[in-house]
């Protein structure tokens, strides 16, 4: 399982010309499911999201968490984290969860996040989405869970 997380001020989500998920201040979470990952990771990756401290403080530190600064919550699904480039020029996507695996585990990880009790929004599964966001920092970084 991979999280890309980036810290932004605003983000949005559209799908068919239709914003479907929107959030201020908080994290723009991009969640790829691998075909050998266990219902444990989602657990993991969850409560290491939401505790990351990545947001400033009062002296302009990194020293708080999505949930210090009860921010918000954008979870995207984006399998092509999975890619694998070591061969060729096409991305091979043989790592990532079959469809029905991916979608089950995303849905999974989107409720164990509501569970902080944050606003958390979210694209929809397998769609063409267009992402807008506003990186602050910029401050991005890659969360992985693998064996």
């Amino acid at each position: 399982m991979k999280v890309l997380i980036q810290r932004v001020s605003s983000a949005a989500v559209e799908v068919n010309g239709k914003i479907v998920g929107k959030i201020g201040n908080g994290l723009l979470l991009f969640i790829a499911i691998a075909e050998n990952d266990s219902e444990d990771y989602l657990y993991w990756v969850a409560e290491k999201c939401v505790n990351l401290r990545i947001f400033e403080d009062d002296q302009g530190k990194m020293n708080q968490s999505v949930l210090d600064v009860q921010g918000e919550i954008l979870a995207i699904s984006q399998f092509t984290l999975m890619a694998d480039t070591k061969k060729g020029r096409r991305p091979s996507y043989i790592l990532a969860a079959h469809p029905e695996k991916g979608e089950s585990y995303y849905n999974r990880f989107i409720e164990l996040l509501k569970k902080y009790n944050l606003r958390v929004d979210e694209g929809i599964f397998g769609a063409m989405m267009n992402i807008d966001l506003v990186n602050r920092g910029p401050v991005t970084i890659m969360i992985e869970k693998d064996d």
